[in-house]
Formats: structure tokens, C-alpha cells, sequence
């Protein structure tokens, strides 16, 4: 039977560890015209196939070789990382029918759940249904895909308030849209509104969302507690929990979510990246060691894959006097750089292993000297948080181990000064720098430094001399490049700027500071890259508008053996 009109345009993928049951999906896909259907039978191939190009239909299985959540785990992160359109109907196929399969697969903006043995007019009932609503959102997807945000928030308000037909998805679609302009309370009102007429997992976790983007993370961390414990194979929920306690630099809270998360979904490469990044700052090294050796296993190809972990996993292998493992992170690296030669970050990143490789071979001078390189990065407008926190890494163990490195001390303050903003950021820090601990209190050192110095400015203004709290901070600021630091310059000015003389000058000044410093700052390093925000839905279907260049190069040169 012909699905629709335009079906013989279409292209599908079956995804099927059965070659059987396999051949017999692309079959029926033919016969309801589909133009062209491809297939594989693994996940890593059917991850592959999905990154690299469009799909209009995917028909997934889900149970693969004993992981009865595989094909929902795919789907998850390709959400999640902005890998599959909106726009593609996703339709998984599983022999189990339970309801908390079918509510987690909804979660990830399934189009429709299919149960074995099935039909092929169920498949093609699941089909049209899920085309008819790709049909009816049309107006949406496409103002969205063209960057037309607020029409396409209007369309989704206007079609749940008036429950046209996919109202609550439409809502889901609208409350991501709004959250993402950075109107959370608009979203959690929304988001409230579905809850009353539903009370949707996804819905609940939007609230927190929302919460949390208000500035109000106990009231997000309460929310989530409640949604776990009526839903506790709710991965989205641990994700968001997760970050929460990162940006408030609870990292061992983190850790143990993070951990909950990834035993749910052991396929799920940004969890298994992040969990093993985590585990690396807190010294929890054999954690560490298996979380990113397995998201290496499985993710060294994907676009998902954040070459971040090829770097803790060198400093790993480095303990372990690894020559062989340390030399396939570097390989890896060197293919990565070839493919993106402009990526600062991977050249950096290069830099640290190189240096690692050096200093196991036993070659002091060469790996003093490539220090020595990285060190001159430090007070560069892209040496950002990453890259500070790998710095320490590599001088607290390098320095620990008894290379004596004279400026190693001066290179730790200029770090700590510049990037002690907040708690969790020098907690971060201070966990980098933790294989020696002189290093660990000269970091806290700097954070105190800081809050002297923005003490003092508050003593000024306090006065009624504005003047010169904003030329305390800015004098401060200028020297340590401290992302705190300037922008409290920026917030005095901006409040006093009629009693402070040459305001308009300082204001300029400041301005410079912030444009050069504060876009790298604040940033904690664990495996959120662009247009990763956890626990949100996917809009964009442009994969340039999701990623690096360095995760696409990651992804285009072939592993190391």
C-alpha cells in the first residue's frame, strides 16, 4: 500500500541486529513505496550512518546483543546532541511492552513505539500517524530550522491554548523554544499549564529547567528529587540534576548522579565522557579509566565523541607508564589535528599529550620545553577554563613526580587569578591541580585573592566613592584577567555611572575586557559541548549549528588501532 504521495521521496533506515526481521522491515518499507531504504545491523554503523545523513524514517530495534535499551540510548543522545531533526520519524521496535519503556522512549521525542511480533499495517498505521504530524508542525519546524524562534514559539503557544491536533507536543516543542530565548519564567508557566493537563514526565523536568535557569537551583533540585522517585529510570532527570551540582561545585553529588545516569544508559557516549571526566578530577582514576576507555570503545567515530577524553585518558595511561596506551591517544590526536588544523583547542590538547609522552620516554629537556609552550597560552584570550584545568593537571603531576619546573609556580597564580570566579570553578581547579598539594592551596590562595579584592572595591562604593571601587576592580581585573573581576567594574559603573568621572572611558574599557575574557570564562570543562544542554530537546537540524570543528574532525579521521 502507498503511504502518502510524496512517500517514494523518502529515505529510511532499519536498524536491526536480525538480519531476518531486518529484511523483512525494509520489505515492508517497500512496499509502501518508500524510495530508498538502507540497513544495518549494529549500533555503532546505524550511529555512524545517522550523523553523516538526513533520514526522513528510522526503525530501530531496540534490544541489542543483551542491552534491552540500546536503540533508546541512540536515540537519546542523537536527540541530545542534535544529530537527528525533528523532523525524521523515529519509530522504535522492541518485544517488550512495558509502560516505562514506552514513557522513556517518549521522553526522547519518539515518534511512535512498535511492539513484536506486529504487522505491516500496524507499521504502516505508526507511519502515517507520525508523518501526519510531521504534516501538521510543519509551520513549526521549518520557523525554527530557519532561526525564526519567536514564530515559532507563537505557533506552539497558539496550538496549545487552542488544543489544535499535537497540542502537548507542540507545547513541548514551544516551552524548549522559550527557555532557550532565555524567557524561563514564561516556559515554566507553560510547562505548568501541561502539567495540569498532563502530568508528563517531560513536562515536570521542564519546570526545573526553568528553575534552574532563574537562578533558583534548590527549588530545580527539589523538583527533581520529587520527579525521580515517581520516575526513576528518567535518565534526563539525573542529567540535569547532575549539572546543577556542578555549577554549585558539589562535585562528589555530581559524580554520584552522574554515575546513576550512565548505569542506565552504558551506551550513551556523552554520559559515559562525562562521568569519566568527573571521575578523573575527583582521583577516582580506575572509574575514570572505564567510563572513557569505553566511550573511546564506542564513541571514537561519533561526532558525539569529545576528544577531551583522549587527554585525561593520556594523563591515565601516563600513570600507568602505559607507553603504547599513551602513544594511541596521541595518534588519535595527531588524525583529529590533521583533519582541523585551525582548532586551537586540539592543537592544545596535542601539546599536553606530546608533553606526557615526553616525559614517560624519559626525554626531560623536550617535555620541559614543551611546558614551557603551553605556558605561553596562559594569559590568552582562548585559554579558557578547559584548557587551564589540563594545564594544572599536567604540572601537579609532572612537578609531583620531580621535574623541577621554575615558573611553574607563577604559571599555577596567573591561572588561579584568572579563573577563581566562583566556587565551583576553583573547585574544579583545585581538583585538577590535586597530585600536588602545595599547588591545591595556591589555587584556593588566588580564589581568596579575588574575594579580597572585590571586598575591598564594595568598601568603596559602600563610602560613596563608586570611583574608585569600579578603578579597584578594573586595575585588578586588567592584571588577572579575572572574569569576577570585571564584570563587578561593569555592574558598579553601570549602577553609579553619573558620580563617576570618566565613566563613559571605563565603560569602554571594561567593555573591551569583557568582549576579549568573559566569553571563555564560567564554563565548567565535563563534556557539555555546544548545543548540549542536558535534559533539553533537540531543535536544530543543521549539525554545523551543534558541534566543533574539532569534533567533526574527530569524527572524519579513523581511529588509532
Amino acid at each position: 500500500m502507498m503511504l502518502d504521495r510524496d512517500i517514494h521521496l523518502s529515505k529510511a533506515l532499519v536498524i536491526d541486529p536480525n538480519p531476518t526481521s531486518r529484511s523483512i522491515l525494509v520489505a515492508q518499507l517497500r512496499d509502501f513505496g518508500i524510495g530508498t531504504v538502507s540497513q544495518c545491523g549494529r549500533v555503532a554503523d546505524a550511529r555512524s550512518q545517522l550523523e553523516s545523513r538526513p533520514f526522513d524514517i528510522v526503525l530501530c530495534e531496540n534490544n541489542f546483543a543483551g542491552n534491552d535499551a540500546a536503540g533508546q540510548q541512540l536515540l537519546d543522545d542523537l536527540r541530545r546532541h542534535q544529530l537527528l531533526p525533528l523532523s525524521t520519524v523515529f519509530i522504535m521496535i522492541s518485544g517488550e511492552a512495558t509502560y516505562n519503556k514506552v514513557a522513556e522512549a517518549a521522553e526522547s521525542a519518539l515518534d511512535s513505539f512498535l511492539i513484536k511480533p506486529h504487522t505491516a499495517s500496524a507499521l504502516g498505521d505508526r507511519l502515517l500517524h507520525a508523518r501526519r504530524r510531521k504534516r501538521v508542525l510543519k509551520q513549526i519546524f521549518e520557523a525554527v530550522d530557519e532561526g525564526r524562534f519567536d514564530d515559532a514559539a507563537g505557533l506552539c503557544i497558539k496550538r496549545f491554548q487552542e488544543r489544535g491536533e499535537f497540542w502537548l507536543f507542540a507545547a513541548r516543542i514551544g516551552a524548549e523554544l522559550l527557555l532557550s530565548s532565555g524567557r524561563h519564567r514564561e516556559a515554566w508557566e507553560l510547562y505548568e499549564a501541561v502539567i495540569k493537563a498532563q502530568a508528563l514526565p517531560w513536562a515536570r523536568l521542564g519546570v526545573a529547567r526553568a528553575q534552574e535557569d532563574g537562578n533558583e537551583p534548590n527549588k530545580a533540585l527539589s523538583t527533581l528529587e520529587s520527579l525521580i522517585e515517581d520516575q526513576p529510570n528518567f535518565v534526563d532527570a539525573y542529567d540535569v540534576m547532575g549539572r546543577i551540582h556542578l555549577d554549585q561545585g558539589n562535585l562528589e553529588e555530581a559524580a554520584s548522579v552522574l554515575l546513576r545516569a550512565a548505569s542506565l544508559t552504558p551506551d550513551s557516549v556523552g554520559r559515559l565522557q562525562k562521568l569519566g571526566i568527573l571521575s578523573f578530577y575527583l582521583q577516582r582514576y580506575d572509574d575514570a579509566l572505564r567510563s572513557l576507555e569505553r566511550a573511546v570503545s564506542i564513541g571514537i567515530n561519533s561526532k558525539m565523541f569529545d576528544p577531551q577524553t583522549l587527554v585525561l585518558l593520556a594523563f591515565l595511561r601516563w600513570r600507568q607508564s602505559d607507553t603504547k596506551g599513551l602513544q594511541r591517544c596521541a595518534e588519535n590526536l595527531e588524525h583529529a589535528i590533521s583533519h582541523a588544523p585551525d582548532s586551537q583547542r586540539l592543537r592544545r590538547f596535542g601539546g599536553v599529550v606530546r608533553a606526557l609522552e615526553l616525559a614517560l620516554r624519559l626525554q626531560h629537556n623536550d617535555a620541559l620545553q614543551g611546558i614551557a609552550d603551553l605556558a605561553l597560552e596562559v594569559r590568552e584570550a582562548s585559554f579558557d577554563l578547559e584548557a587551564a584545568s589540563n594545564m594544572l593537571a599536567l604540572l601537579s603531576r609532572l612537578v609531583d613526580a620531580g621535574y623541577a619546573i621554575e615558573e611553574a609556580e607563577a604559571w599555577v597564580d596567573a591561572i588561579g587569578l584568572r579563573h577563581c570566579s566562583s566556587k565551583a570553578l576553583t573547585e574544579l581547579l583545585a581538583r585538577a591541580a590535586g597530585p600536588h598539594p602545595p599547588f591545591v592551596e595556591r589555587i584556593r590562595l588566588c580564589q581568596h585573592r579575588v574575594l579580597e579584592v572585590s571586598e575591598a572595591a564594595m568598601a568603596y562604593s559602600i563610602a560613596g566613592d563608586p570611583g574608585s571601587a569600579v578603578r579597584t576592580l578594573l586595575e585588578n581585573g586588567r592584571a588577572s584577567l579575572n572574569a569576577k573581576l570585571i564584570d563587578t567594574a561593569r555592574l558598579v559603573l553601570q549602577r553609579h555611572h553619573d558620580k563617576i568621572a570618566g565613566a563613559d572611558d571605563l565603560k569602554a574599557t571594561i567593555e573591551d575586557l569583557r568582549l576579549r575574557y568573559l566569553s571563555v570564562a564560567g564554563k565548567l570543562p565535563i563534556g557539555d559541548g555546544p548545543g548540549r544542554k542536558a535534559g533539553g530537546l533537540a531543535l536544530r537540524s543543521a549539525v554545523a549549528n551543534a558541534l566543533g570543528a574539532e569534533a567533526e574532525a574527530l569524527a572524519a579521521a579513523p581511529a588509532a588501532a
